[in-house]
């Protein structure tokens, strides 16, 4: 499970000649050792682009210094994965919009070009051309006879449905999670064939048994199901499979990886992820997660393969991620107190009886800090990540959750509190964030995915949640997680342990700003008369939405109208958080029941609909600020220097020196699949 980025705060084809022959020299950067970091890179329609470093680098041996660039690589040469997952048509999109950015030589100064050029970066972003985060197709700025122009100016190409798709109706979402539709049908993700519907998924999956029903295995993770000749059929993501050109790559640098790995644990785990790569067999896939949740020694961690489920709206198949991570030296020793203490929360959270875990094991946290990411991890990233998500394996084995170090402190470092003080209450509440909340924040995110994400468990006999509660399973595990959190933040435990020094000030920082984003400040993120359709969104909205509501008789929450500007006052912060206790309560019995029924009641009656004149206020609100709502980032550049004989005697970290040159590099040098797939 994945923590998606800070409130309001995851290459590639081309092989034509015009490219490689116009990248002739080494991009420009920038060495990790300036003094003055520039942290800002591009920023354009709604989104910014950071630079992130990597602190403990020169603490690393060579050796890791060397797990670490095999394991990036290895990470980018699955790329193209994603983009191809995405959409059937992104990767023929891309190669052709590139070949026209490197190759045009006409007039560049026009508001058409400047256009394109926005529009080139929003689909680099997205790995795609549906956004990121809303999942509508992205509208080009520009016509369909300007972009002919521009192909026949440069020789690139793109017809027909590839071409048309940009300026119709066609395939204008994703992912649809609208309720009484057929999701998959109307869903324009790449995880389906043609023809194949919600009912054809579910019976599909429904005949399948696991050799062990108690360890359930994950079937469609890593294939695409398709009708050949009106029958269902698998296309299996593996070495001679689907994908398999990139995936030989992958398995080429994660042998590297392996013949450098730090003890015999990690080597092992990678060994079992090459033989997964290699096999597409679902047990290789949970004897290798087993493997890789044990292995909690060594500096050097990472996360790869087929993953999240978020992207597909019946919650079956995985999207290719890597984020390759070095442990933080300082924080993760101060933070280990929580995953020392899983039991005590556990056992005195909210959560009914037979659905609290009796022995809560192997839960492990830490800060990290990134030195790569791919796929659906980036340019987008999250800010922490829980794995692995298989139920059975946190309840026998544990889990991993990381807190991503270095990229929350390079969001905050082009912070600003304009927003803050635009949407506060009073300067209380201002003061109070400022105080607070940088470290509320950090223990918010632990405790969601330390605690949240290994917390409680299913009755006996009830299936995974992917089955039982369907499109909202997601969303109700993130709202859950949420939901544990949010009650621990304001308890005395924390001040205890020793995590803060006055556990009301950051609890009431947290719930404050949990309460305005949830139901104000993300609604930026939307466009208006749109519905909340993105899991954590949705999740923000249904818990705020809930808690507001129940609270009323006493007042818990209040809605204050000020010189024509909405804001929403906590009144009782001990109330609030027994309303989060209860809504904790009803959404683990939701989960441990598979009770569809209450899940869409949950997130349809306060997650999906939104207040037209509050959302028409929030945006007016907002267009003082020039800050873009969504967050991403260019990845450090790794660069070996070799001896005579080829091996490895240092490893430079730089910095490329746009966005741009990033993605062009990618191209050039990740592109492994062909368009068409």
């Amino acid at each position: 499970m994945k923590l998606l980025t800070l409130g309001l705060t995851l290459i590639m084809l081309l092989t034509t000649s015009c490219i490689s022959e116009k990248k002739e020299k080494e991009p420009d950067t920038a060495t990790d050792a300036t003094a003055a970091f520039d942290y800002k890179v591009d920023q354009f329609a709604d989104v910014k682009v950071l630079r992130y470093r990597i602190p403990g680098w020169e603490q690393l041996t060579l050796k890791e210094q060397k797990l670490v660039y095999y394991l990036t690589q290895a990470g980018l040469s699955g790329r193209d994965i994603m983009w191809d997952q995405n959409y059937r048509h992104n990767l023929s999109t891309r190669k052709a919009l590139e070949q026209v950015y490197v190759n045009y030589d006409g007039d560049k100064t026009s508001e058409d070009w400047k256009a394109f050029e926005t529009y080139l970066k929003r689909v680099w972003f997205s790995n795609g051309i549906h956004h990121h985060y809303s999942n509508d197709k992205i509208e080009p700025g520009f016509t369909s006879d300007y972009l002919k122009g521009l192909l026949d100016a440069t020789g690139a190409v793109l017809e027909g449905e590839a071409f048309d798709v940009l300026f119709n109706d066609q395939d204008a979402k994703k992912v649809n999670q609208a309720k009484g539709i057929d999701n998959v049908a109307l869903s324009a993700v790449n995880f389906y064939g043609v023809g194949v519907t919600n009912q054809d998924v579910i019976d599909y999956y429904a005949a399948k048994q696991s050799p062990d029903p108690d360890r359930p295995l994950s079937f469609g993770l890593n294939s695409q199901l398709v009708k050949e000749n009106g029958q269902l059929k698998e296309r299996v993501y593996k070495s001679g499979g689907l994908y398999g050109a990139a995936i030989d790559e992958i398995i080429k640098w994660l042998e590297l990886a392996r013949g450098v790995a730090e003890n015999e644990a990690q080597g092992d785990a990678l060994g079992l992820l090459i033989d997964y790569y290699k096999t597409g067999d679902l047990q290789t896939w949970d004897d290798y997660n087993v493997a890789w949740t044990k292995a909690t020694e060594g500096n050097v961690d990472y996360i790869n393969s087929f993953i999240e489920v978020y992207n597909d709206p019946l919650g079956y198949r995985g999207s290719y991620e890597t984020i390759v991570q070095i442990n933080d030296f300082d924080m993760s020793q101060k933070m280990k107190v929580l995953s020392d203490n899983a039991q005590w929360f556990e056992d005195n959270s909210t959560l009914m009886k037979e659905h609290k875990k009796k022995n809560v094991v192997g839960v492990t946290y830490k800060v990290v800090n990134v030195a790569g990411e791919a796929g659906d991890a980036s340019p987008s990233t999250p800010i922490g990540v829980n794995l692995p998500n298989a139920n059975w394996i946190r309840k026998e084995v544990g889990s991993k959750s990381v807190s991503l170090g270095n990229i929350i402190n390079a969001s905050n470092q082009v912070g600003s509190v304009g927003k803050l003080e635009e949407f506060a209450h009073d300067a209380e509440e201002i003061e109070n964030h400022k105080q607070y909340f940088e470290l509320a924040d950090k223990l918010e995110t632990a405790l969601h995915e330390v605690i949240g994400h290994a917390s409680g468990q299913l009755n006996p006999g009830v299936g995974e949640t992917k089955k039982t509660l369907k499109n909202y399973a997601s969303t109700l595990e993130e709202g859950r997680a949420d939901l544990v959190a949010l009650y621990y933040i304001y308890h005395p435990k924390l001040e205890e342990l020793g995590l803060v020094d006055d556990w009301q000030g950051v609890g009431k920082a947290s719930y404050d700003e949990y309460i305005s984003n949830g139901l104000m400040k993300q609604l930026v993120r939307l466009q208006l008369g749109d519905d909340v359709e993105e899991a954590h969104m949705r999740n923000r909205q249904w818990i705020s939405a809930w808690a507001f509501e129940k609270g009323q008789a006493d007042n818990v929450i209040e809605k204050v109208t000020r010189d024509g500007k909405t804001y929403y006052n906590i009144n009782d912060y001990d109330k609030l958080r027994e309303l989060f206790g209860e809504l904790l309560r009803e959404t683990q019995r939701i989960k441990s029941e598979g009770d569809y029924a209450a899940a869409e009641a949950l997130v349809e009656g306060y997650g999906v609909k939104v207040d037209q004149a509050l959302h028409a206020e929030v945006l007016e609100r907002n267009k003082q600020f020039k800050t873009a709502p969504y967050t991403g980032y260019v990845n450090p550049v790794l660069v070996p220097e070799t001896d005579a004989s080829g091996e490895i005697t240092a490893i430079e970290v730089t910095h490329p020196e746009s966005f741009v040159s990033q993605m062009l590099d990618y191209s050039r040098d990740y592109s492994f699949l062909p368009t068409v797939n």
